[in-house]
């Protein structure tokens, strides 16, 4: 079967993420979601917190960090659900009672368990590509996200930033401004492929 995920993007700085685990999968899951969205409301329940979590949140306000044993009632004020604990009766306990609030949950390391994943991001500026492997290789979503990382340009961003001040300025109907950008963006890279060939 092919990959039938949906793909999306959240905008967390308008949700509350409860993250339970406080080891280094945690500090991972932490990482991946503050670096995309620094301002997100994230509240960390564990036992147990490394030290490099405790460093890491520092920096990061809106994170509450709670160091006990996980308790249902913390789900209740919660959107989004993710989970790093090496603990898999309480992994199967947080993903029943999630599904009973109809709240989304991610699990780390167990895809059976997953409403979604915590794909890899490529980001320049403006520009975030998800990268997924249906949870079959995160290792290889690793190495793909390396690759446009190193292809896709910096200035990419000045390219964005350009075609939404082109689309506010351009006039008629939704199909003319369409074809007017499409025009725009195929001779912008033509330039930059052409750009790039000459280097060589």
């Amino acid at each position: 079967m092919d990959n039938q995920l949906f793909p999306i993007f959240l905008q967390l700085n308008h949700l509350r993420t409860l993250l339970v685990g406080g080891g280094g999968v945690a500090l991972e899951k932490l990482t991946a979601l503050l670096r995309n969205s620094p301002q997100a409301s994230v509240t960390v329940v564990a036992k147990r917190l490394i030290p490099e979590v405790r460093a890491f949140v520092r920096d990061y306000p809106s994170v509450q960090v709670f160091e006990r044993a996980f308790d249902d009632t913390d789900l209740d004020n919660a959107d989004l659900v993710v989970v790093a604990s090496n603990n898999p009766f309480l992994n199967a306990h947080i993903r029943q009672e999630s599904r009973k609030r109809h709240l989304l949950i991610n699990v780390a390391d167990k895809p059976d368990l997953c409403d979604f994943y915590l794909g890899s991001i490529v980001k320049k500026g403006n520009l975030k590509l998800g990268i997924s492997t249906n949870g079959k290789s995160p290792t290889m979503a690793k190495r793909i996200k390396e690759l446009l990382d190193e292809s896709i340009p910096d200035e990419i961003d000045e390219t964005l930033q350009y075609m939404s001040e082109l689309r506010d300025l351009l006039k008629g109907d939704f199909t003319d401004k369409v074809r007017e950008l499409n025009a725009h963006t195929a001779s912008l890279l033509m330039s930059k492929r052409t750009h790039g060939n000459t280097g060589r």
